[in-house]
């Protein structure tokens, strides 16, 4: 990933307000199309001029034949503030951040996130790696929204149940049951995803709790009861993949 920094010159008198409003929407815009990563983007007031500083999955990632809908819309909205078009400046490679790929070789894809990943939460299934969702067609609606939105969600109830003070079980419940919304929204996701790139998309099935290895290792898949234990963890991560419901599992996490 890649460090960036956008800065927006005023062609004229604007306010402050103005100039935030129509910067915020293009920040929004390019978030959920999957151009910029994270929720916070360091913004300052620069001898006239806004920067900003994003993380983008690519080096060119801000590209306009990415662009959605959403982006080139807010993007020409900058004028009615008197603001140009960003220019934008790679300031280097993420130190911390995952490597990404285009997606263009993946056989199949996973999607996966957890509370500390800010990447893309779709994943090649030969290589692990985030694939940009600037990198398929859009689920709905011009833009991949809903895939942030279900990211979301799927890292806050990681979060809670990693600190294990409030609403734990209830968080336990939507990662892991397929009944819950939080799996129903996930699945009919990984079903777009695939119609829309023309490969099989799984959606990831969160396991922990149980009784013991043996039973683990014992369990069918959730949903068809069909035999889904892989002959080796793929990534080392995952146990299960049933390729009728296009899930993947692993064993308990009390048990690994």
């Amino acid at each position: 990933m890649y460090q960036q920094r956008l800065t927006f010159e005023c062609f004229d008198n604007t306010t402050i307000d103005s100039a935030q409003h129509a910067i915020m929407d293009v920040l929004d815009a390019l978030r959920y199309n999957g151009q910029i990563l994270g929720r916070e983007f360091p913004c300052s007031l620069e001898n006239g001029s806004f920067s900003c500083h994003v993380v983008t999955p690519e080096h060119d990632a801000l590209h306009s034949h990415f662009y959605s809908p959403q982006v080139s819309h807010a993007m020409a909205k900058l004028s009615e503030a008197n603001i140009l078009r960003p220019k934008i400046k790679e300031l280097g490679r993420e130190l911390f951040s995952d490597e990404c790929e285009s997606g263009d070789d993946a056989q199949a894809m996973i999607l996966y996130t957890s509370f500390i990943h800010s990447c893309s939460p779709l994943r090649s299934m030969e290589r692990f790696l985030p694939i940009p969702l600037y990198r398929i067609p859009s689920v709905a609606n011009g833009d991949q929204r809903q895939i942030i939105k279900w990211q979301e969600d799927w890292s806050a109830c990681d979060q809670l149940q990693m600190n294990g003070s409030i609403l734990e079980t209830q968080s336990v419940e939507q990662m892991s049951e397929p009944g819950t919304r939080l799996f129903q929204r996930g699945w009919d996701l990984s079903r777009r995803i695939s119609y829309v790139s023309n490969k099989p998309t799984y959606l990831y099935l969160y396991r922990v709790g149980g009784t013991s290895l043996d039973e683990e290792r014992s369990r069918r898949c959730p949903i068809c009861g069909g035999n889904w234990q892989l002959e080796a963890p793929l990534h080392e991560l995952f146990d299960f993949r049933c390729d009728h419901c296009r899930v993947v599992s692993n064993i308990s996490w009390d048990f690994k």
